[in-house]
């Protein structure tokens, strides 16, 4: 099983592929703290105050 990754430019974090399914980009890193996990996006007040429009894990800090 793969090692998740995070993106360092949205958080969004994956675990297939080098380019970060979200925003497409290729800086990503193994070493991150924290997972937040957005089921409903327009409701919830942490993905309003971390700018997040979609469902998903994302991380809360990437180093």
């Amino acid at each position: 099983m793969p090692k998740p990754k995070a993106c360092k430019v949205c958080n969004r974090i994956y675990e297939t592929g080098e380019k970060c399914p979200e925003c497409g980009s290729k800086e990503n890193t193994e070493a991150f703290k924290g997972r937040i996990v957005i089921l409903n996006p327009e409701e919830s007040e942490i993905a309003q105050k971390l700018n997040i429009k979609k469902k998903g894990n994302f991380a809360i800090k990437t180093r």
